[in-house]
C-alpha cells in the first residue's frame, strides 16, 4: 500500500530533493530551484508517496498566492505562469503515481514536465508547450552539414547579413559579468512589462542563479561585439553535454545580430562535440525556421469549478481531472 504524506518544511524538502531527484539537466540542480524560492517564497508543498517507510515517489508543488493555484516548485512566476522547464513527476510505478495524483488539492497545474517524468496512460495530461533543440550528433558535428539543410536562397539571404555585420568589425568575449547587467538592462528598456526582468524577483533569482553557475563552472556568457560596440549577449549553462540558453537581449540597430550569435551557438557546440544545444520553450518566430528538433513538454492541471468562490475556472486548454 501507498502513502502519502505532505512536506512543507524546506530544510526537508532540501534533503528529499538532493536524494531522490536525478539530475539529467541544469533545472533538476536544487540550488537552481532556491534561487527563485528564496526570491518568490512560495509555500512548498511537496507530496511524498511511500511504501513501508521507503520514497516510491514525490510531486513538488509550491502554493502561487497571486495566481491561487498549486504549480511546480517553486512557483515562480512570469506573466502568471512559471518559467523553470523539464519539471518532474517522480514515481515508481502506477500505484505510486495514481496515489500522488489522488492527493494533490482541487487547484493544481503542474507545467513543463518533461517526457521522462512518470505518465501512465490515461492520466489527465495534455501538450504544454514544445521545446527546442539543435543536436550536433544528428549532423556528425559537422556545422556545414547543418548549413546544408538550408536552401541556397535561404543561406545566401543569412550570408549577406552576417557579412554586412562583419564588414563593421564583429569580435567575440566570454564569461565577462559586466556583460550581464549590459543583458538585464537592455532587456528591461527593449521589452518593459513584458521582459522577464521587470519583476524584481525574477531579476534577483537569476542574478543569484548566475553566481552559482560562475562558481561551479557552469556558466557561459557570450557577447558579440561589432565595431567595438556591445550588440548582443546570451547567457548559458554547459552541464552533462548539454548548452542551455537561458536569456538573451540583443540591440536592435545590429540587423541580423540576432541570428551570428545563434549561429555562432550551434557551430561551436558542434566544434566541442556537445549532445544538445537546449533553446528553451517559446518559438519567438526563429527556432522553426532555423529547423531546430521540437520536444513536447506536458502539462497536468486539476481544477474545479466553484461558482461564485474565486477558484480557477476550467478552460479549453486545460483537462478538468476533478470536479
Amino acid at each position: 500500500m501507498t502513502d502519502v504524506r505532505v512536506c512543507k518544511d524546506l530544510g526537508e524538502i532540501q534533503h528529499l530533493w538532493r536524494q531522490y531527484w536525478p539530475q539529467k539537466c541544469l533545472f533538476d540542480f536544487w540550488p537552481v530551484r532556491a534561487a527563485f524560492q528564496r526570491q518568490f517564497q512560495h509555500d512548498p508543498h511537496f507530496l511524498v508517496a511511500e511504501r513501508q517507510g521507503d520514497v516510491s515517489g514525490m510531486l513538488a508543488l509550491s502554493w502561487i498566492d497571486e495566481e491561487h493555484y498549486f504549480g511546480h516548485f517553486p512557483g515562480e512566476l512570469w506573466h502568471g505562469k512559471t518559467w523553470l522547464e523539464q519539471n518532474r513527476v517522480l514515481a515508481e510505478d502506477e500505484e505510486a503515481f495514481d496515489a500522488l495524483w489522488e492527493a494533490v488539492p482541487d487547484v493544481a497545474q503542474v507545467r513543463y514536465l518533461h517526457p521522462d517524468s512518470y505518465m501512465p496512460t490515461g492520466a489527465s495530461i495534455t501538450v504544454d508547450e514544445v521545446g527546442y533543440l539543435f543536436r550536433p550528433p544528428h549532423y556528425d558535428y559537422d556545422f556545414n552539414a547543418y548549413l546544408a539543410e538550408f536552401s541556397g536562397k535561404t543561406r545566401k539571404k543569412i550570408r549577406c547579413e552576417t557579412d554586412r555585420l562583419h564588414a563593421r568589425g564583429v569580435t567575440f568575449r566570454y564569461d565577462r559579468l559586466a556583460d550581464v547587467d549590459w543583458l538585464f538592462r537592455l532587456n528591461l528598456e527593449a521589452f518593459r512589462t513584458d521582459s522577464y526582468f521587470s519583476d524584481p524577483r525574477f531579476l534577483n533569482a537569476f542574478e543569484d542563479l548566475v553566481i552559482w553557475l560562475r562558481k561551479h563552472d557552469l556558466l557561459r556568457v557570450t557577447s558579440v561585439l561589432v565595431g567595438g560596440e556591445l550588440a548582443a549577449v546570451d547567457i548559458g549553462a554547459v552541464w552533462n553535454g548539454t548548452y542551455t540558453v537561458v536569456a538573451g537581449g540583443a540591440a536592435r540597430e545590429f540587423t541580423g545580430i540576432a541570428k551570428l550569435i545563434n549561429f555562432h551557438h550551434l557551430e561551436w557546440a558542434c566544434r566541442e562535440r556537445l549532445r544538445e544545444v537546449d533553446f528553451l520553450c517559446g518559438e519567438f518566430n526563429w527556432k522553426n525556421r532555423f529547423h531546430l528538433m521540437s520536444r513536447p513538454l506536458y502539462k497536468m492541471s486539476k481544477f474545479i469549478t466553484i461558482e461564485g468562490a474565486g477558484a480557477p475556472v476550467c478552460t479549453s486548454d486545460l483537462i478538468c481531472a476533478a470536479g
